[in-house]
C-alpha cells in the first residue's frame, strides 16, 4: 500500500559538508532569500524615479537581515514555545534546535526599516513600499527549506500530489505539502502581484498595502490544511490556528493602508538632497 503513495523525498538536512564544517538546507535558504531580495533591491534601484542608490540597498538589507533572524527568532519562542522560553530563557538562543516565526520576523523587518528611514531621514512607508516586492521570493525560499526539512506539513489528503512524510509523527498517509502551497502563494503568485504592480509609481502606503493584504490571505487560506504546531494545536473550532491569530491583524493593517493610499495619494518621497551650497559656505571652503 505504502509503495503505492507518493513519498517526500527525505533530503540529507546538510546541503554542504566540508570537513567538520556543515552547512544546513534551512541557513542555505535565508542565505538564499537574502541574496534574492539585495539583488532585485539593485535592479528596481536602476530606476531613478524611485529615489534609491545600489548603495542605500545594501545599507538597508544589513538591517533587514539583522531584523529577519533576531524578529523571527524572537516572534517564534514568544508567540509559539513561550512556555519553553519561561522555564528556559538560554532556549532563546538555541538557533540549531530550530523554531522562526515569519510574523516574528516582519516584526523585526518593520523595526529595521524604522531605523534605516530614521537614520537617513526618509519616511518610514518610502522604505517599505521599496522592500515589499523584494520579500516574497525570500519567503518562498524559506518554505521550501521546510519542505527539504520535511516539517510544517499538512493535513490528511487524497489528492494525486498528497504525499507520506517521513517524520514519525505525520504517519503512513498521504499529507497536502503545506510547505509547497505557502512557496506558491505566498512567493512566486505575491512577488509576481507586487512586481507588476510596483512597474510605475504608486501612491505612498499602496505597495506595502498589497504585500500585507496578499500574504495574509495566502497564508490564511493554506492555514486550513497545515497542521498546526503540536504543543499548540487548534486553538478554536478545530480549525482556527495560531497563524490565523497572527495573520488576521496584517490582513486589517493592509485594508487600512489601502484606503489611507487611496484617500491621501501622498507622492513617494523624493530621495534627501544636498544642501545648495552659498556664497558664504563657498567662501569658507575657499578659506579652508
Amino acid at each position: 500500500m505504502i509503495a503505492d503513495m507518493l513519498m517526500h523525498p527525505n533530503f540529507d538536512p546538510v546541503a554542504i559538508a566540508i570537513g567538520p564544517v556543515k552547512v544546513h538546507w534551512y541557513g542555505l535558504m535565508y542565505l538564499i532569500a537574502f541574496a534574492l531580495g539585495w539583488w532585485l533591491g539593485r535592479l528596481r534601484a536602476r530606476d531613478e524615479w524611485r529615489g534609491w542608490s545600489r548603495d542605500n540597498v545594501g545599507d538597508v538589507f544589513f538591517w533587514v537581515a539583522l531584523g529577519v533572524v533576531a524578529g523571527g527568532r524572537l516572534g517564534y519562542m514568544f508567540f509559539y514555545d513561550l512556555e519553553r522560553l519561561l522555564a528556559s530563557p538560554l532556549s532563546l538562543f538555541a538557533v540549531w534546535q530550530g523554531g522562526m516565526s515569519f510574523h516574528g520576523g516582519l516584526i523585526g523587518v518593520l523595526v529595521a526599516m524604522w531605523w534605516f528611514a530614521r537614520a537617513r531621514g526618509r519616511r518610514f512607508f518610502d522604505v517599505a513600499d521599496f522592500i515589499a516586492p523584494l520579500v516574497p521570493l525570500g519567503i518562498a525560499a524559506g518554505r521550501m527549506g521546510n519542505f527539504i526539512n520535511g516539517r510544517l506539513w499538512g493535513t490528511p489528503s487524497e489528492l494525486p500530489w498528497a504525499m507520506v512524510f517521513h517524520d514519525p509523527r505525520a504517519g503512513e498517509v498521504t499529507r497536502h505539502p503545506s510547505q509547497l502551497y505557502e512557496a506558491l502563494l505566498e512567493g512566486l503568485v505575491l512577488f509576481a502581484v507586487l512586481w507588476w504592480f510596483t512597474r510605475r509609481p504608486r501612491p505612498a502606503m499602496a505597495a506595502s498595502a498589497v504585500f500585507l493584504i496578499g500574504y495574509g490571505l495566502a497564508r490564511s487560506i493554506v492555514e486550513f490544511v497545515r497542521v498546526p504546531d503540536a504543543h499548540l494545536g487548534y486553538l478554536a473550532f478545530d480549525w482556527v490556528t495560531m497563524g490565523h491569530v497572527l495573520t488576521l491583524p496584517m490582513i486589517a493593517a493592509g485594508l487600512v493602508l489601502a484606503t489611507m493610499a487611496m484617500t491621501r495619494q501622498e507622492r513617494p518621497q523624493e530621495p534627501p538632497q544636498a544642501p545648495v551650497p552659498t556664497k558664504r559656505t563657498r567662501r569658507r571652503k575657499r578659506r579652508h
